[in-house]
């Protein structure tokens, strides 16, 4: 197996027929006592990339006002 440029490798058919891994599945790399494993995830990872921005707007403006204002010439 070649890792590409990207990163990417790809799983064999009969591993990931085994596994239960179909376009779209999310999975995750485990690692124990330096060997890694390839499990599938019960539930896709949640980021919460802006939770720390939520709630932190000053202007009282509606959506329509704001792109009012970004749309102006």
């Amino acid at each position: 197996m070649r890792v590409t440029t990207k990163g990417q490798v790809t799983i064999p058919r009969n591993i990931r027929e085994r596994l239960g891994i179909m376009p779209e599945t999310d999975i995750d790399f485990q690692e124990d006592n330096g060997r890694f494993y390839i499990v599938k995830t019960t539930q896709p990872k949640v980021t919460h990339k802006f939770k720390k921005l939520r709630g932190i707007a000053t202007a009282k403006m509606t959506t329509d006002q704001i792109l009012n204002l970004t749309r102006e010439k």
